[in-house]
């Protein structure tokens, strides 16, 4: 049936929570899995000089300590793939909001699946925020897995 599955993570806990029930379907049918994280563009919603945010971007360090903060979010999702024998891969898509990010994710590693955490957002905050799983759900050409 599913073949490749696609879990988005955060790194909270109830991301870890959809990492947990998205490995044990994979293990179920001898999928595997690609696990993935986004990071969002540079000060967004926020006023900024003309010219800071790419600059600010381009700075090493910058790159560096983002890149590490999305390996610390993937690896405890890498481990309960690995514990339950289930092959994974990882990937980190830099600049790019959630939905976005996981959507084209999920096209691009051939995906035919995908499973992600719902954070649950009501009144204002969701007005204000928006949901990206619903956002995902509403973009996405790939069946979606929501675990809550």
């Amino acid at each position: 049936m599913y073949k490749r599955i696609l879990i988005a993570t955060d790194g909270s806990e109830l991301a870890l929570d959809g990492v947990e029930q998205g490995v044990a379907l994979a293990a179920a049918l001898k999928a595997e899995v690609a696990i993935m994280t986004v990071t969002e563009p540079l000060a967004d919603g926020f006023y900024d000089p003309p010219g800071w945010p790419a600059l600010y971007a381009s700075l090493e360090e910058y790159r560096n300590s983002r890149e590490g903060a999305a390996q610390e979010r993937l690896a405890p999702a890498l481990e309960i793939a690995q514990r339950a024998g289930v092959p994974a891969s990882t990937h980190h898509v830099p600049d790019r909001y959630a939905a976005e990010g996981i959507v084209e994710t999920a096209e691009a590693q051939g995906a035919d699946l995908i499973v992600m955490a719902s954070h649950g957002r009501r009144g204002l905050g969701r007005l204000l925020l928006g949901s990206q799983t619903q956002q995902v759900l509403t973009h996405s050409k790939i069946p979606v897995l929501v675990v809550r």
